[in-house]
């Protein structure tokens, strides 16, 4: 298959998964956010926080789960994609325009540090190494980082994960036309679906077009790996001493924490598989679109333990009393104990 219809099968993946009607970024009281059936919207993540979830989605919809969801205000109406917590008070969650919220308060309250129209690009993950030093990352290679627990942001640009052929490419066009370079190199990066800490030295990003790449200096450089798949991958999980990769058509990989040699799982079915929540000793269990469930071993064995019709679930997590939710486009459900 060739690079650019790979790409187009990725790019008409990614906006039927983050697809929203985009709104005028706005501060609002509660009563005019608030909306009665927001948790049944759809829904791209559950961040756990110690005790209790956050969970996030269109429109800036925002949770926090206390024996029930209860809907809090944020100060934008955009796509938020991801949540993040770095300690039981302090989080940040991202999405459309550019968007970084943070909250001091646990998820209650939020309030606006970054947001730009004009970048035309949504952040997709969000990941802190401690309550200064973080990272936001997203579609096309954006690549934000923070020193100061965000309140300032700095764009970064890693050439290092570019195709050999676009580097080659972009030098020529440097020479050439410089308004053309810019606008080029902005959009040759593969996007950066998710970032997460692999060891506690290693750091393990994964995205379009097979994009598996490692760095040991917080995200600083990278290394881009040979990997065995050239399709997009969404989400990355460990559990003990195994990495999981997961991503379109059922696609799901591991690899002992070296992160180098990696093994295809072989599914009960081939949906895209989006999001994975360790479950015990040795077990990941991931959902992806058509409401699958599967429970996949660190051996590489897989069960299709449940199958949701009319659902494309996005997130998993597991509540303080063990219970587990998913989330997706019918919004926030609770999972029956089976």
């Amino acid at each position: 298959m060739s690079f650019s219809m790979l790409r187009f099968i990725s790019i008409l993946s990614f906006i039927s998964l983050f697809h929203t009607v985009p709104v005028l970024a706005q501060e609002k009281n509660l009563q005019q956010q608030i909306q009665p059936l927001a948790a049944n919207s759809l829904i791209l993540d559950i961040a756990k926080n110690q005790q209790t979830l956050v969970a996030v989605g269109e429109r800036g919809h925002a949770f926090v789960f206390d024996k029930t969801w209860q809907q809090v205000n944020t100060p934008t109406e955009v796509l938020l994609t991801k949540a993040f917590f770095v300690s039981p008070l302090k989080g940040w969650a991202v999405g459309h325009d550019a968007t970084i919220l943070h909250t001091q308060d646990g998820g209650h309250s939020w309030q606006l540090q970054m947001q730009s129209a004009e970048i035309e690009k949504p952040f997709l993950d969000v990941l802190f190494f401690n309550e200064q030093e973080g990272v936001a990352v997203g579609a096309y290679g954006l690549f934000y980082r923070t020193l100061d627990g965000g309140n300032t942001w700095s764009s970064e640009y890693h050439q290092e994960l570019l195709f050999e052929e676009d580097v080659a490419y972009l030098e020529e066009l440097k020479a050439e036309d410089e308004a053309l370079y810019l606008s080029e190199r902005s959009t040759l990066l593969p996007h950066f679906n998710r970032i997460i800490p692999a060891t506690n030295n290693t750091l393990l990003m994964v995205g379009e077009l097979g994009l598996v790449a490692t760095s040991v200096d917080k995200g600083l450089t990278w290394l881009k790996q040979d990997f065995i798949y050239e399709g997009s991958l969404f989400n990355a999980s460990i559990v003990d001493d195994t990495a999981f990769v997961m991503g379109l058509r059922g696609n799901v990989f591991i690899s002992d924490l070296q992160l180098v040699n990696w093994t295809k799982v072989n599914l009960p079915v081939d949906s895209t598989i989006n999001a994975g929540l360790r479950l015990g000793e040795g077990t990941l269990r991931v959902v992806g679109n058509a409401g699958v469930i599967i429970d996949i071993t660190t051996a590489g064995e897989s069960q299709l333990v449940e199958q949701r019709q009319g659902e494309n679930l996005v997130a998993i997590a597991e509540d303080s009393e063990g219970h587990l939710w998913v989330a997706g486009n019918k919004g926030l459900i609770k999972l029956e104990q089976k």
